[in-house]
C-alpha cells in the first residue's frame, strides 16, 4: 500500500481543475503558433518582392522581374510622401484653382460642334440650338463667314474662310485648343442635322473613353477598299478626345495633301492616312443608328423602326422640318415615360401586398411620396380656397383678392387637366363638359408637389344624346419634378465691398453709434471692406456763420482713422434741398470704379461679416443685384422687448446697447420690413447701365420728375434686365424708428414709407392692448 505525499496530491488537483480547460488553451497554442508562420510568409514574399522592383529601375531588367512588378500592380498601395521644403529656395504661393473639377483633372462628357454657314446660320442653325442646345454643357458654331452677326444665346466662332477642308482644319484646331482638356468627347455635325440629344449623350456615357474611336455612319471612298471608310458628316460623328490629341500635329500636313470639296471625306482621308484609323458604325456593342429622311416626307407619318431607334435624321431642309422632327420624337420619349411608369405602378401594386401594410400603405398616386404627416399643429398645412376669378389667400392679407397672372393660369390648367382625365376615363359611355368651378383648394406639400381639389359642375352627355348636370370632386398633383442645378456666374467672398451711407442733418445725432458698430463688426476682424461717408446739407445748413450738423460725425470718423492705423473713412458734402436716393448714388457711383461693389445702407443699419459675405454672393455682376429685407424692431412704448416665443408671464428684457445685435435666444419683438429697400447690393458697372437706360428713355422734365419718385430698387426693376433678388436678412436689425415720408415721393413711396411707419410700431395683439388701454383709461 503506497501513500501519496503532499506533493503528489497537490499536483493531481491542479490537473483536476485544469482539465477541462485543456482543450481550450491547445486550440489557442496552435492558432497563435500558425498566425507566427503566415506573418513570416508574407514579411517574405514582401521583402523578394521590393528587392525585384529595386532591381528593375536602377539595374538591368530581367523578364521576370517584369512580370511578377506587372502582377502586382494590381495590389498596388499608396504611399504617403512627407512634405520637405528647401529652406534655401524663397517660398512660393501655392495657388488653388477656381473649381475644385480642374484640381482634380476632371472632365464634361460631351461637347457638340455645329458647322453652319452665312445662308443658314440665323435659320437651321437657330433650330439646331432650340432644340438640342438645353441638353448638352456646350454647343459650338462654326462657321466661314468673318463678322457673322450672332444670334442672341448662340457661341458662333468664325475662320474667315468657307472652304471646306480649310473649315474642318480650323474647327478641329479650335477644339482642340480650347477644348481639349475639358471634355472627353467631341461630336461633329452639320446645321441641317436632327440630333436625338438624350439618345446621343446616352451612347457617349456607355462608351470607354480611352479609345482613339471615330464613330459614325461609315461610308466608303469612291475607288477605296473596304477597310477605309469615312463617316458621313450629314450624320453627325464622334471623335475621342485622345484621338483629337493624336491627329493635332497632322492637321497642316493633311491640309496641304488632301484635296477633297467634303469636309467630312477630308477628314476621314486624313485620318487614315496619318493614323491608319477609319470609321467605324458599332464599338463596344453600341450601334450608331441614322435615317435618311426622304424629301417631302412628314415626320408624323413615319414609323419604321429605322426611324424611331435613330440618333440622327438627315437632311432637314428647313427650321420648320426641324422642329416638326423635336415635336415627333419628343412626344415618342413622352409616350415610353409614361409606359416605363405604368409598368413601375403596376409592379409597386403587386409587391404592395407582400409588405407588412398591404393595401393600407398604398399611396396616391402610386410611386410618389405619401402625404406629409404633422406631429403637432403647428405643422399642419393649410389649404388656399380659390374660385375662378377670385383667390382667399392673398400676399398682403387682404381677404379677397382677384385671380390673375400666374396663378389664374394654374387653376385653368387644372381644371383642363381634371376634365381631360374625366373624359379619358369615361368616353365612350360619357363625355363630360364643364359649367362652372363650383370650389376649389389647394396646398403646397414639400414632400410631393402641389395638391388639388376641385368641386366641378359638369354636363355628361351619353352616347344616346341624354344630357344630365352632375357635382364632382376630384383630387390633383402637380409632383414636384427632377431638382436641377441653375448655372450661375462664378462668385468669390474675397470681393471688396464699399459701404456707402447717406446722411442727412436730422440722422447725424444717430451716426455715432452706427459707426462703433462698425468698426467692431468690420474694422476689427478686418473685414475687406471700406465706407463712404455721404453728407448731405439742407439750402442752409452749413454756411457761413451757421454750425456744422455733421461736425460730430466727422470727429468720430477722424477718431476710427487714429484707432485703426491704414483706415480711411472718406465723406462727400452734397448740398440738395430735395434729395433722392438715385441722385445720391449718382454722386457716389462717380468716384468709384466700375467694378465696385456697392453695399448702400442706413444709419440704423449693423452690417457684420455674415451680411457682407451674402452681399458678396447674391450680388452678382451682370447677372443680379440683392436687395436684402431687414428686420425691424417694434415702438419700444407699445411692444417692450421680450422674447416673441417665451412664455406668457415673462417680463421685459432688458435693453439692448446702442449698435448691438439682440441676442438670439431672448429676440425682440419686430417684423421684416418689407416696405422699405433702402439697403441694397449691386455693382457700379449695372447701375451705371440702368442708368443710362433710365436716361434714355425719360429726357428733359420728365427724367427729373422720375428721380424725385424712384429710389435705387425702382431703377433695378424698371430700367435693368438683370435678375432682383429680395430676401429677409436676419443680420440686419434695425432699432425703431419713424422714416421722413417726404411730400416729394411718388405716390407709391410715399404710401409704402406710411405702410412701413404705420406697421412698425407694434404687433396686432399690442396695438389690440394698447387701443384696450386707452378706451378703460379714457372711460375712467
Amino acid at each position: 500500500m503506497h501513500v501519496a505525499g503532499p506533493t503528489t496530491m497537490r499536483l493531481s488537483s491542479l490537473l483536476a481543475l485544469l482539465r477541462p480547460a485543456l482543450p481550450l488553451i491547445l486550440g489557442l497554442s496552435l492558432g497563435c503558433s500558425l498566425s507566427l508562420l503566415r506573418v513570416s510568409w508574407i514579411q517574405g514574399e514582401g521583402e523578394e518582392l521590393c528587392v525585384e522592383a529595386v532591381g528593375e529601375l536602377g539595374g538591368p531588367q530581367n523578364p521576370d522581374s517584369r512580370t511578377r512588378l506587372d502582377q502586382s500592380d494590381e495590389d498596388f498601395k499608396p504611399r504617403i510622401v512627407p512634405y520637405y521644403r528647401d529652406p534655401n529656395k524663397p517660398y512660393k504661393k501655392v495657388l488653388r484653382t477656381r473649381y475644385i473639377q480642374t484640381e482634380l483633372g476632371s472632365r464634361e462628357r460631351l461637347l457638340v460642334a455645329v458647322l453652319t454657314s452665312r445662308a443658314t446660320l440665323s435659320t437651321l442653325a437657330v433650330a439646331v440650338n432650340r432644340t438640342v442646345a438645353h441638353h448638352f454643357p456646350r454647343l459650338v458654331y462654326f462657321t466661314g463667314q468673318r463678322g457673322a452677326r450672332t444670334p442672341a444665346g448662340m457661341q458662333v466662332v468664325s475662320h474667315g474662310d468657307e472652304r471646306p477642308a480649310w473649315l474642318m482644319s480650323e474647327t478641329l484646331r479650335h477644339l482642340h485648343t480650347h477644348f481639349g482638356a475639358d471634355y472627353d468627347w467631341f461630336f461633329i455635325m452639320q446645321d441641317d442635322t436632327y440630333v436625338q440629344a438624350p439618345r446621343l449623350a446616352a451612347l457617349a456615357g456607355h462608351l470607354s473613353i480611352n479609345q482613339d474611336l471615330y464613330l459614325g455612319r461609315a461610308e466608303e471612298f469612291i475607288g477605296a477598299g473596304e477597310q477605309a471608310r469615312y463617316c458621313h458628316g450629314g450624320y453627325g460623328y464622334l471623335l475621342s478626345r485622345s484621338l483629337l490629341l493624336r491627329l493635332r500635329p497632322h492637321l497642316d500636313g493633311c491640309r496641304g495633301d488632301i484635296l477633297s470639296a467634303r469636309p467630312d471625306e477630308w477628314l476621314g482621308r486624313c485620318l487614315i492616312d496619318s493614323l491608319g484609323i477609319g470609321c467605324v458604325s458599332q464599338h463596344q456593342g453600341q450601334q450608331y443608328r441614322s435615317f435618311e429622311l426622304a424629301k417631302n416626307r412628314d415626320p408624323e407619318k413615319e414609323g419604321s423602326s429605322a426611324f424611331l431607334s435613330a440618333f440622327a435624321v438627315y437632311p432637314v431642309s428647313e427650321g420648320t422640318l426641324m422642329y416638326r422632327l423635336h415635336k415627333r420624337f419628343s412626344a415618342l420619349e413622352l409616350e415610353q415615360a409614361y409606359s416605363e411608369i405604368e409598368q413601375l405602378q403596376a409592379q409597386i401594386q403587386n409587391l404592395t401586398a407582400l409588405t407588412p401594410e398591404g393595401e393600407a400603405g398604398l399611396s396616391w398616386p402610386i410611386g410618389l411620396p405619401a402625404p406629409f404627416t404633422p406631429r403637432t399643429r403647428f405643422e399642419v398645412l393649410g389649404w388656399d380656397y380659390f374660385t375662378e376669378q377670385h383667390t382667399f389667400s392673398c400676399v398682403d392679407g387682404a381677404p379677397k383678392c382677384p385671380l390673375q397672372g400666374a396663378s389664374r393660369a394654374d387653376v385653368g390648367d387644372a381644371v383642363e387637366t381634371a376634365l381631360e382625365q374625366l373624359n379619358r376615363r369615361y368616353q365612350p359611355r360619357l363625355r363630360f363638359q364643364k359649367q362652372r368651378l363650383l370650389n376649389g383648394y389647394r396646398r403646397f406639400d414639400p414632400a410631393r408637389g402641389m395638391e388639388y381639389t376641385l368641386d366641378l359642375l359638369l354636363e355628361a352627355v351619353t352616347q344616346r344624346g341624354h344630357r344630365r348636370a352632375l357635382a364632382r370632386r376630384v383630387s390633383l398633383l402637380r409632383p414636384l419634378s427632377r431638382a436641377e442645378i441653375l448655372p450661375m456666374p462664378y462668385v468669390t467672398e474675397a470681393t471688396r465691398v464699399q459701404l456707402v451711407l447717406p446722411l442727412l442733418a436730422a440722422e447725424a445725432a444717430a451716426a455715432p453709434a452706427f459707426l462703433e458698430a462698425f468698426a467692431a463688426r468690420v474694422l476689427e476682424p478686418r473685414e475687406h471692406a471700406l465706407l463712404t461717408l455721404l453728407l448731405v446739407y439742407g439750402p442752409r445748413e452749413g454756411g457761413r456763420g451757421a454750425p456744422d450738423p455733421f461736425l460730430g460725425v466727422k470727429a468720430t470718423a477722424a477718431e476710427l482713422e487714429r484707432r485703426f492705423p491704414g483706415t480711411r473713412l472718406a465723406w462727400l458734402a452734397v448740398r440738395a434741398e430735395a434729395p433722392s436716393q438715385v441722385r445720391l448714388m449718382d454722386v457716389v457711383s462717380k468716384k468709384h470704379p466700375v467694378d465696385t461693389l456697392f453695399f448702400l445702407t442706413t444709419v440704423w443699419t449693423r452690417p457684420g461679416p455674415e451680411v457682407l459675405n451674402r452681399c458678396r454672393m447674391n450680388a452678382i455682376s451682370g447677372w443680379q443685384a440683392f436687395f436684402p429685407v431687414h428686420f425691424q424692431e417694434f415702438n419700444p412704448a407699445l411692444a417692450p422687448q421680450r422674447s416673441a416665443l417665451g412664455p406668457p408671464g415673462a417680463g421685459p428684457d432688458p435693453p439692448s446697447p446702442p449698435g448691438a445685435e439682440p441676442s438670439r435666444g431672448t429676440p425682440v419683438g419686430g417684423r421684416f420690413d418689407r416696405q422699405a429697400s433702402a439697403e441694397g447690393c449691386f455693382y457700379n458697372a449695372d447701375y451705371l447701365a440702368a442708368r443710362a437706360r433710365l436716361a434714355g428713355e425719360l429726357a428733359g422734365q420728365e427724367e427729373e420728375e422720375a428721380l424725385e419718385g424712384l429710389e435705387v430698387m425702382d431703377v433695378f426693376l424698371r430700367f435693368s434686365g438683370l435678375h432682383l433678388f429680395r430676401a429677409v436678412e436676419p443680420g440686419l436689425v434695425q432699432k425703431f424708428s419713424l422714416r421722413d415720408c417726404s411730400p416729394r415721393l411718388s405716390e407709391e413711396l410715399y404710401h409704402r414709407c406710411r405702410l412701413s411707419n404705420l406697421e412698425g410700431l407694434g404687433g396686432r395683439a399690442q396695438l389690440a392692448m394698447a387701443l384696450f388701454e386707452q378706451e378703460q383709461a379714457n372711460s375712467t
